[in-house]
């Protein structure tokens, strides 16, 4: 079973810096039909002004995945991390037991635009850690990338839970599959551009949660960038 989420039935919310769209409840936005997917509890779509961004803020017992599209992130978090995640990088930092960080766009001309991915975490109570990692497009074009996952294997980052997330970038007329086994499940979200799954067309910012699917078909017709989750 297929079940598409379109791009426009997100939430959303423009405070001037910060235009973000939000795939599951969060904030001010409430859909009891939409809470998360499995294990999958956040997929925020943000667009972030130059010099602008998060100050401070707490988290705790969550897997929190910052992936990034255009423009660069700077982070600061209470473990000692300051780093910056460019354009093609992935920010995985586990909340655990209580961290605070704070994110900017730290260009005074570009703007930044990001996923930021939260996920329940296998139990609860885990040290806070932090890891990034670079995955230029050249691993991604027409192919499946690790890019999380829980045994943190093919250089992917790790995740406390039974997930994994893979990306690719699919030229024009390209095609790839998945196989999902049978007791798995999958959310497909489409970062950019437009593809066709198991003949169903999705735009950028749709979504596809799957179930009782076991052979997933892309067909690219544009320039396709893709998120595609593996969970429990």
């Amino acid at each position: 079973m297929l079940t598409v989420r379109k791009a426009e039935d997100r939430g959303h919310a423009n405070h001037g810096w910060l235009d973000s769209y939000h795939s599951f409840s969060f904030a001010n936005y409430y859909d009891p039909q939409h809470m998360g997917f499995r294990s999958l509890r956040v997929i925020n779509e943000d667009m972030v002004a130059p010099a602008k961004g998060f100050p401070t803020h707490p988290h705790r017992d969550m897997e929190i995945i910052t992936y990034v599209v255009s423009g660069a992130v700077a982070h600061k978090d209470s473990i000692g991390n300051t780093e910056k995640v460019g354009a093609g990088g992935v920010q995985r930092f586990s909340a655990g037991t209580g961290i605070t960080h704070s994110e900017f766009n730290p260009s005074t001309t570009e703007g930044l635009h990001l996923l930021q991915i939260w996920l329940l975490p296998e139990r609860q109570g885990i040290t806070p850690s932090y890891e990034q990692k670079e995955f230029p497009a050249e691993t991604k074009r027409n192919q499946w990338r690790a890019i999380a996952n829980r045994e943190a294997t093919d250089g992917a980052v790790k995740l406390h839970q039974d997930a994994a997330i893979y990306a690719t970038i699919l030229e024009p007329g390209e095609q790839l599959t998945y196989t999902l086994q049978a007791d798995r499940h999958a959310w497909v979200q489409i970062v950019q551009g437009e593809v066709t799954l198991n003949g169903t067309t999705l735009d950028k910012g749709d979504a596809a949660a799957i179930s009782n699917e076991t052979e997933l078909a892309f067909a690219a017709s544009t320039d396709a960038e893709i998120l595609l989750f593996d969970l429990a």
